[in-house]
């Protein structure tokens, strides 16, 4: 089975708690005005991987307490969403996924999928709803929901949202992480500038 990715980062603490793997998925038909993520918005766009060479991938990687999904939209691509899911589980990491769609559509069409996943963050991005006043989330409307015991709420009183700045072997730079971009990016220009 097949997969489509924007971006893989091995190892993050910005994308849920602990130390994280994180997959960002290609392809998202939402379009939410103001994404910083627009690059994951083609459906043919990103690099395409076997799955069982991502899960192989994530089985090496050291010292990591469970997989985020991001996107794009994870629910883009919900065979290879599962396949994943299930087989992390097995391997007793945890699974964080953000997703645009509300949890009651996802209860309808794939509660398969929800049943593997120990948190989902829910809404899309609503620029006019900025806000990173809450942990891994953008906007007023996002919503938690702890579908297993791995975490509770107490989690979200632990940490902070923040960026990470990554420079890959190729000089090109990857930011993830939840906060003010448009500040970042301003701040980065002034300095490149002197």
């Amino acid at each position: 089975m097949k997969i489509r990715i924007y971006h893989i980062l091995k190892n993050t603490k910005t994308e849920g708690p602990g130390t994280r793997y994180c997959i960002w998925f290609q392809g998202c038909r939402r379009h939410c005005k103001g994404c910083w993520a627009v690059e994951t918005w083609d459906l043919k766009g990103g690099k395409e991987y076997n799955v069982i060479d991502i899960l192989n991938d994530i089985f090496s990687t050291p010292d990591i307490e469970g997989v985020t999904f991001l996107g794009g939209e994870p629910f883009e691509q919900p065979e290879a969403l599962m396949f994943l899911a299930r087989n992390i589980k097995q391997k007793g990491l945890s699974i964080v996924c953000f997703t645009g769609y509300k949890i009651e559509y996802l209860k309808k069409k794939y509660k398969n999928i929800l049943s593997e996943i120990d948190l989902l963050i829910d809404g899309e991005f609503i620029e006019e709803e900025k806000d990173f006043s809450r942990p891994w989330v953008g906007s007023k409307n996002q919503k938690y929901y702890f579908l297993t015991d791995r975490y509770n709420e107490s989690i979200l009183t632990k940490y902070k949202n923040k960026i990470e700045i990554n420079i890959q072997k190729n000089g090109k730079i990857f930011i993830n992480g939840i906060g003010d971009f448009d500040k970042l990016e301003k701040n980065l220009k002034m300095y490149t500038k002197h």
